[in-house]
């Protein structure tokens, strides 16, 4: 027997049309490329995206089909996520950070049909127009005014388009299993790889986002959205923004501390999200600007994800913010999220040390994902918080594998799929990962994670940025080599951070020797690109191995 509900599809033209609906004169805020703080509403990002859809028709874009950017958080884009999605067309968000020959290579192989570009990627534009085989219009996102002097066949004006177009549209209803995004992974080895989001599995990702267990994203919030666009469709909140009706924040391509501080001061901001290397540069502002009171921001919580969070920084948001911080671990994989940390009402009366331990793992599962940890044999492993291996995942809205079947069948035999993880998980279901499964030290039988060894190194006040990979030795396959960047202007030596870490970690994961640079390698996403750092040292002799 079924029951008597009505079944509506779950598309993503809903969110806005309810965005529109309930909360249409609330604010969405964009610093734009060009230069000046550009505001409209949620009522007119509707009549917006639906130019966009009647603009797509007109350029004779099929449901399915392709449709590129290269841009920045901004309302331009946020009109591109409803009205490309609504259409029944697939957004395909690409990383500008990426090298040119991924960005050439992801665009071929999404076939994109259209690519819509703000103009700091112009030149970029221009390079790549040649190779780009499948793009038949490029449309720069800006007005007539600030339209870039390049060489590109059909180069049309993102404002003009759009204005020639009538916002009477009518958003088509089809399978909510359709392709409503394309994002591809940052291919640290390899090809990227396209992960496709569909309209089903993007709407109730953006369900959960507004538990109270999660993010408690409510209509009184106004988000900073520093998280891009083009990475995992911005961790999901631009589509629960429009769910709740929340106030939107867009910095555009202006991410240094002074521009995000002025933001979140002048817009009053509740709440934010931004990898570990955002917030750092937050900081470096402050410490340069002494009298500066991070607490009249009146920021209430801090998102922070992509990289484990150090307890400096943890201790940081909290005691100079009065901001709770909401760690999170996932991929794009995983729409992205996969965990969240929250505390229990168990740990009310939890002594400080104990409290501070259960903040920095990343978090519990939350409705909607599976998780298990196996060995190298596939074997689960009991969730005791000790033992760990390999995590998978599963869930309606994690990926059952890639877009052309790149890679070929990647889920297990239980339908979990593999994250290149590794983890451990506690008995009140709590994941911490010890590393990924390409990072782990192998030293003498026994894994080191690198993981640890850098949140300790990174509690040292002189350290602003430290880095673990495992070097070859003679007699224990690999040892632990940390490589630090110092805080502008302080003196330390290696003999002060191996000192500190002696009290924080086991004796055998201690690392061999300490090296500092002046800055580390990150992935286009933000991560700590140990690859790059793995071939850098790869002939590093450690002492007492020559």
């Amino acid at each position: 027997m079924l029951g008597l509900m009505q079944d509506r599809p779950l598309l993503i033209s809903s969110l806005i049309e309810h965005a529109a609906t309930f909360h249409p004169g609330t604010e969405i805020v964009s610093r734009l490329p060009e230069g000046p703080l550009h505001r409209t509403n949620w009522g007119e990002l509707r009549d917006r995206s639906k130019q966009v859809a009647n603009a797509l028709t007109s350029l004779g874009i099929k449901p399915g089909e392709r449709v590129g950017t290269l841009a920045w958080n901004s309302h331009r884009h946020l009109a591109l996520y409803y009205g490309v999605a609504g259409s029944g067309a697939v957004l395909h968000t690409v990383n500008p950070r990426l090298f040119p020959e991924q960005i050439d290579y992801i665009i071929n192989h999404a076939e994109d049909q259209i690519l819509f570009f703000d103009i700091t990627f112009a030149t970029l534009v221009e390079q790549l127009a040649p190779v780009l085989k499948t793009v038949k219009a490029f449309i720069a996102m800006t007005d007539r005014a600030h339209m870039p002097d390049i060489q590109v066949p059909n180069l049309l004006c993102y404002e003009e388009l759009l204005d020639a177009q009538s916002t009477d549209y009518t958003w088509p209803e089809f399978d909510e299993r359709s392709a409503s995004s394309l994002c591809y992974t940052s291919g640290t080895t390899g090809n990227p790889k396209g992960v496709l989001y569909s309209h089903r599995s993007t709407v109730l990702h953006t369900l959960m986002e507004l538990a109270p267990d999660t993010f408690g994203i409510s209509s009184n919030e106004t988000l900073l959205l520093i998280v891009p666009m083009f990475h995992a469709n911005a961790w999901g909140m631009p589509y629960a923004a429009a769910m709740v009706g929340a106030k939107l924040v867009f910095p555009g391509p202006h991410l240094d501390g002074k521009s995000i501080y002025a933001l979140m001061r002048d817009e009053r901001v509740t709440f934010s999200q931004g990898v570990p290397t955002v917030w750092m540069m937050l900081f470096q502002y402050m410490d340069a600007s002494p009298d500066l009171d991070p607490r009249q921001l009146g920021v209430k919580r801090i998102g922070i994800g992509g990289a484990a969070v150090s307890r400096a920084m943890l201790e940081r948001f909290e005691n100079d913010f009065g901001a709770e911080v909401v760690q999170g671990w996932g991929m794009t994989e995983t729409s992205p999220i996969g965990v969240i940390s929250k505390l229990l009402l168990k740990h009310a009366n939890v002594p400080h040390e104990d409290l501070v331990k259960v903040k920095l793992k990343q978090g519990r599962g939350v409705w909607g994902v599976d998780l298990k940890i196996v060995d190298a044999q596939g074997c689960a492993l009991p969730w005791d918080g000790v033992a760990f291996g390999h995590l998978l995942v599963r869930g309606p809205w994690i990926a059952s594998g890639y877009f052309r079947d790149e890679g070929g069948a990647v889920l297990d035999a239980e339908g979990f799929f593999p994250t290149g993880d590794v983890a451990t998980i506690d008995s009140d279901g709590y994941l911490q990962l010890v590393d990924r499964a390409k990072d782990v030290i192998k030293s003498g039988g026994e894994w080191i994670s690198s993981i640890d060894v850098e949140n300790a190194a990174s509690s040292h006040p002189a350290v602003a940025e430290a880095a673990v990979i495992g070097v070859a030795h003679p007699k224990w396959q690999e040892r632990p080599l940390l490589v630090v960047v110092k805080r502008p202007g302080v003196k330390v030596e290696a003999k002060d951070i191996l000192d500190h870490l002696s009290q924080r970690v086991a004796k055998w994961w201690l690392p061999d020797d300490v090296v500092f640079v002046d800055s580390l390698p990150h992935t286009a996403t933000g991560k700590l690109l140990k690859t790059s750092l793995r071939q850098q040292f790869r002939d590093y002799q450690l002492p007492g191995t020559s």
